[in-house]
């Protein structure tokens, strides 16, 4: 087996057509059924069949699609690895949520790359529900998000910090006295920040409890920029209760109480086994849960209200 025909098969695997994988690694069609009728030859295994409903994979050809992501994980990390060896750097690549990434990863990171002068971070904004495939595949070395079980063995979750979303609005606002009714919430503007786009996590969470419509819901850039509208009673925001707590203490926002309008959240970090688990990885993973990365989440440096991009060296997209 070659990188090459693993990666084509890879390809096929998660398209489900030859089409687009073809596409999707810049080659012909004939070149990705070339690759895949070596792999069946060398392995005596069909890998799978065309059905009107799609492709059905045999047990080998699922097996193999398992291995094969873990095989090119390993050639691009062995890659990467001997590219710093070289240059006296590492690398750690770190996957996790809008809400961690705006509010609690500019301190911690600030705060771990502080304890070694050879380290780069590399941030990735993704849906928790690609965390699992990202780190099978070795794309990422660490996730942090929401707490969930996962569905292989092969993960180790671990979680670290709870925390609590609240609805706040200006203190000029109608809500910021009493306690409104369901029906008074639907009809608000909500003020929202990246969080709210995806499917999983606290916030999406609220806004289906309350069944918020979508054009009542404003999505900002960031949660500042969600929080700093709703200081000017334009709406309601959905804030990380800690990332507001001085705003709370200088009456620049209320808390608007009401039954589901808290909810708490938490935090976990989410890795390969020990045994194959990258040293910096590792490092972080214990280093997460200490008393001075728990203050430094709470109370670091966050981000600027028009851009979402922490004051630590990494690098930032969705």
């Amino acid at each position: 087996m070659t990188p090459t025909q693993l990666r084509a098969y890879s390809a096929v695997v998660r398209h489900g057509s030859v089409k687009a994988a073809a596409g999707e690694i810049g080659v012909t069609e004939a070149a990705v059924s070339l690759h895949l009728g070596q792999l069946r030859k060398e392995l005596d295994d069909q890998l799978f069949t065309r059905t009107a409903a799609g492709l059905a994979f045999t047990p080998g050809g699922l097996r193999l699609a398992t291995r094969a992501a873990e095989m090119l994980g390993l050639q691009a990390q062995t890659i990467r690895e001997v590219n710093q060896a070289g240059h006296g750097r590492r690398l750690m690549r770190l996957a996790t949520t809008s809400l961690f990434a705006e509010h609690a990863a500019p301190g911690l990171i600030e705060l771990f790359l502080a304890r070694a002068d050879d380290f780069d971070v590399e941030l990735s904004v993704r849906p928790p529900a690609q965390f699992e495939s990202l780190l099978a595949s070795r794309a990422v070395d660490v996730a942090i998000g929401p707490r969930m079980s996962s569905g292989s063995n092969s993960l180790i979750c671990k979680p670290f910090l709870n925390y609590h979303v609240v609805a706040v609005v200006g203190v000029g606002h109608p809500l910021a006295t009493g306690a409104p009714r369901p029906a008074q919430l639907r009809e608000q503007t909500w003020l929202l920040g990246p969080s709210a786009a995806g499917e999983d996590g606290v916030v999406p969470a609220m806004l289906r409890h309350f069944d918020i419509p979508e054009e009542r819901q404003r999505i900002f850039q960031s949660h500042a920029a969600a929080l700093e509208e709703a200081k000017r009673n334009n709406g309601v925001a959905l804030a990380v209760s800690f990332a507001v707590a001085a705003d709370l203490a200088n009456a620049r926002l209320v808390v608007v109480k009401g039954p589901g309008l808290q909810a708490e959240g938490g935090w976990a970090t989410m890795t390969l086994p020990e045994q194959v688990i990258v040293p910096a990885a590792a490092e972080l993973t214990r280093f997460v849960s200490t008393p001075r990365a728990i203050q430094a989440m709470m109370k670091g440096s966050g981000v600027h209200i028009g851009h979402f991009r922490p004051s630590v060296h990494v690098t930032l997209w969705k």
